[in-house]
């Protein structure tokens, strides 16, 4: 029998160097003491006829020893001269892990699916788990197969990722939105929180938390993503410029690292692994739990939108009003090029202050830049809101006939997304190519990036909305993963185009591609210290430059969380492990 050869303790686990691999082989029953102790670790040996294949046992044992041959020298010789796993006796073995959930080996199209229906990768399989141990074990037993596996893991959440983020071609894909555990839990007192599960909605957060009178403080705009997906990223809405991101309103985590580990963590407690996972693409772990701070909750909220012609005075108005303490409670913006009828359009949603003005008011041919604010408040603040109002109303500078108001619910408001989303999906726009760019300019390249984008490359039309507001700096955490312009006050400029299927025009999704590349390509040329959010780039070399003097931090996280670099590969920041060392 291959494996009945006695171990002696002078043996050692290094093939000699005189010896054929064949024969180090044979003889290193030391060795395979370790692949028995790594494999015991889940839940027991497996006896003869039990194990899925004896191939992988084999494998395990040859891949050590190989391993163990190449110690000291560097990670791609190393991994090139392991025998990989085929995938079929991969599956094999993590069928034969005991779950609560299980593993779905056909129809996995969805997963190889998100929102941004650009790249379509097929998993081998997707786990459906129930538990965080369902997860924990997965990933412990992929990264104990050792550099050979070549299996790669990303979480999936509601599968609205732009560039295939959360799909792994050929891996192995985990929907979070499976994942049960405790129930959503609102603690109350000085400091209040929520408890929740790394899959659960924001929009489900927000009907549980008003239940108690509290809501989250810092939003997206749309709702109906997973608390472990926002927090991947930053979660920017209009309240980031007071509040900060998501990221910022979060008070603890469960995470399980990329050496299947589970890990609780905060801003003193392992505040490493926490502050790397906030904003860190999914690259150090997969976030189970989260523990979201909380604010009282308004019921009301006034909306307000106003045009300006000049860009000037457009961003000098959102720059003061983010500046004032007392000021609104939401504020973004909006180009708008060459749309016909644009007050007419908010008519179905906004009251205009002088209908008659309003009536009377050409956007042809033209480019105008909405301020868009709201303040919340109660039924019995009602009188002070309007004062409060007008009075910063006051000291803007935009085109008077446009001003538009409407009052809505909190929760209407908020799930406002929601509302364009299934307009859409009734006409069939909703699962179309969506080619976003998003970007983040220091204040004081903004007015050079308008110039050459929305006066020369972006002229003639837009192929959906275009955002545009400011933030203050001082309301992120620079601990986290998220990197952003080093200045005191930025931008977040979104292109949130739409491709028409089949298009060969200006709204193809070839057409729309080229045109982010303009950008691309404008700002890179001249220099301007833009960064990505929610950033796609294709070569270590753009990562580098993205993550700037940042990147060490990150890559030395990444050694020390998931080592094999089997997490989160669409992005493709880490093609191969990091680190020789398990």
């Amino acid at each position: 029998m291959l494996f009945q050869t006695t171990p002696s303790p002078s043996m050692p686990c290094l093939p000699n160097q005189h010896s054929t691999l064949s024969s180090s082989f044979l003889i290193q029953s030391n060795c395979f003491i370790k692949i028995k102790t790594m494999v015991s670790k889940h839940g027991g040996f497996y006896e003869q006829g039990s194990f899925p294949s004896n191939k992988i046992l084999i494998l395990l044992l040859l891949n050590s020893i190989l391993h163990k041959a190449n110690s000291g020298c560097n990670n791609n010789s190393c991994s090139n001269s392991l025998v990989p796993f085929p995938p079929h006796e991969i599956l094999s073995s993590l069928q034969t892990l005991p779950l609560d959930g299980y593993f779905s080996l056909s129809n996995n199209e969805d997963a190889a699916k998100d929102f941004g229906n650009i790249h379509h990768f097929p998993p081998l399989a997707v786990l459906h788990p129930k538990t965080v141990s369902d997860i924990s074990n997965t990933i412990k037993h992929v990264f104990e197969m050792g550099f050979a596996s070549q299996l790669k893991v990303a979480a999936r959440g509601h599968g609205h990722s732009l560039q295939g983020q959360a799909q792994a071609n050929g891996g192995l894909v985990i929907n979070m939105e499976s994942l049960q555990g405790p129930e959503m839990k609102v603690h109350i007192g000085d400091f209040p929180y929520v408890d929740v599960s790394g899959g659960e909605l924001w929009i489900n957060i927000l009907h549980e938390t008003l239940k108690h009178g509290l809501a989250p403080k810092s939003w997206t705009d749309y709702l109906h993503l997973t608390v472990g997906g926002t927090l991947s990223n930053a979660g920017i809405s209009g309240q980031a410029f007071k509040h900060g991101p998501q990221i910022n309103n979060i008070f603890q985590l469960e995470v399980i690292t990329g050496k299947g580990e589970v890990v609780t963590c905060s801003g003193n407690r392992n505040a490493d692994l926490f502050h790397g996972v906030l904003g860190g693409l999914g690259q150090f772990g997969i976030i189970t739990r989260a523990r979201i701070s909380l604010e009282t909750a308004p019921k009301m909220v006034k909306w307000i939108r106003v045009l300006y012609s000049e860009f000037s005075i457009f961003t000098r108005d959102q720059e003061h009003l983010i500046s004032l303490k007392n000021t609104f409670d939401y504020i973004e913006g909006f180009v708008i090029i060459n749309k016909t009828g644009i007050l007419n359009n908010w008519r179905s949603s906004f009251d205009p202050k002088n209908p008659l003005q309003a009536s009377q008011f050409n956007s042809d041919g033209r480019t105008f830049y909405c301020l868009e604010m709201a303040k919340y408040f109660n039924p019995d603040e009602a009188e002070l809101m309007n004062q409060s109002i007008d009075h910063l109303l006051s000291k803007l500078s935009y085109i008077q006939p446009t001003l538009f108001r409407s009052e809505v619910s909190y929760v209407e408001f908020l799930d406002r997304v929601h509302v364009s989303e299934k307009n859409l999906r009734a006409k069939g726009l909703w699962e179309v190519p969506h080619p976003w760019l998003n970007l983040l300019i220091p204040r004081s390249e903004i007015h050079d990036f308008a110039e050459e984008v929305f006066g020369k490359i972006l002229k003639d039309t837009s192929n959906g909305p275009i955002l545009i507001y400011p933030v203050n700096q001082t309301r992120w955490n620079s601990k986290t993963s998220l990197v952003t312009p080093e200045e005191d006050v930025f931008y977040l400029v979104a292109f949130l185009s739409s491709a028409v299927p089949n298009s060969t025009g200006a709204n193809s999704l070839e057409q729309i591609v080229a045109q982010n590349k303009r950008i691309i390509e404008f700002y890179t040329s001249a220099e301007l210290k833009v960064k990505q959010y929610l950033p796609h780039y294709s070569t270590e070399e753009e990562w580098k430059a993205h993550f700037g003097s940042q990147w060490e931090a990150f890559v030395e996280r990444k050694k020390a969380y998931d080592p094999l670099a089997l997490l989160a590969p669409g992005h493709r920041i880490f093609q191969k492990a990091v680190s020789a060392s398990c």
